[in-house]
């Protein structure tokens, strides 16, 4: 039982008045907000607020299509974007939710634009545009947040350049290999500007970092799945593995630990490692129903696994007692 229900309990069995049980729970902070939603909170709403209006903005836009003319949603979009980028100048206190409003719309003024004019561009263009656009913005307003929405356009930038010069397919063949390696080091740029001492000064946070890591283990981890399962397996799985390994020797330096990084090469790791003993058993099988294979799978599947999570558990402990 925790002293909360302990004082209620007594408060009601002894008749105590409620000055008496807020300085009892006093005593364990009980009767005061959590530390981290006092400094988070209001921020976390703000952001939220943010997003919600400019989503908004384009719903809005996309639900009255027939009843609004062309002119007019044209004016909303780039009304959303004029004022999320004056808010910012003139309310610095709310430079993050307005920021993102503005990112957002931007968005949807660029997509509206290449829907209604049918410019011929590549999806890849529009985000890779969305996100030059955008980078003023983010670098003016330096918050996490913000930097995070921008992150993950960019990133959906790079997944579909490589698309559109894969045949506009998600497909991994030998001859995708240099397309690959391009997207993979595009990826790799952008984690390493996020996580430099610049781009910590020009307000990149811990989620904006966390996120470009993760997206670009998620491009690599994908591209190397997409090869074990073509028809020739290509270069990719062995340099995907050779990346994710080097991702996680990163994120595991004590320099440079980063827990949530970590976690989540080594779950590429597993998910390519996984793939290749899948193909190697399954690959030309003709007849029987594989039971032996499936069972063989499955245990070097949840072997490596456990072995994983008490690696990355060791290196917590091991980085937590450093500290």
């Amino acid at each position: 039982m925790d002293w909360q229900t302990v004082v209620a309990h007594h408060a009601r069995t002894q008749g105590w008045d409620e000055a008496r049980q807020r300085k009892l729970l006093a005593l364990d902070d009980l009767g005061q907000p959590p530390a981290a939603l006092q400094a988070h909170g209001p921020l976390a709403l703000l952001g939220l607020a943010g997003l919600l209006v400019g989503l908004g903005l384009i719903f809005t836009v996309a639900a009255q299509w027939a009843e609004l003319s062309r002119a007019q949603q044209f004016a909303l979009l780039q009304a959303g974007v004029a004022a999320g980028a004056l808010g910012v100048v003139a309310w610095p206190g709310l430079r993050m939710p307005l920021g993102l409003l503005s990112l957002l719309a931007m968005g949807g003024l660029l997509a509206y634009f290449g829907q209604t004019y049918q410019t011929g561009a590549d999806p890849w263009q529009l985000f890779a545009l969305w996100a030059a656009l955008g980078l003023p913005l983010a670098l003016g307003v330096r918050a996490d947040t913000l930097w995070s929405a921008w992150t993950l356009v960019a990133a959906t930038a790079i997944a579909l350049w490589m698309a559109a010069h894969t045949g506009h397919r998600w497909r991994a063949d030998p001859d995708d290999l240099a397309v690959h390696l391009i997207g993979w080091s595009a990826a790799l740029a952008l984690v390493l500007a996020l996580g430099s001492t610049p781009g910590r000064r020009l307000g990149v946070g811990l989620w904006a970092r966390r996120l470009g890591a993760t997206l670009a283990v998620f491009l690599v981890t994908s591209s190397a799945t997409w090869a074990l399962f073509s028809q020739r397996p290509a270069l990719q799985v062995v340099l995907a593995l050779a990346v994710l390994a080097l991702a996680a020797w990163a994120a595991a330096r004590p320099a440079t630990f980063d827990l949530f990084t970590l976690s989540a090469a080594a779950l590429g790791l597993n998910v390519v490692l996984v793939g290749g003993l899948g193909r190697w058993l399954f690959h030309g099988a003709t007849g029987g129903n594989g039971m032996g294979e499936f069972l063989l799978l499955g245990l070097v599947a949840a072997g490596l696994l456990a072995a994983t999570v008490s690696g990355v558990l060791r290196l917590a402990r091991r980085a937590g007692s450093a500290a």
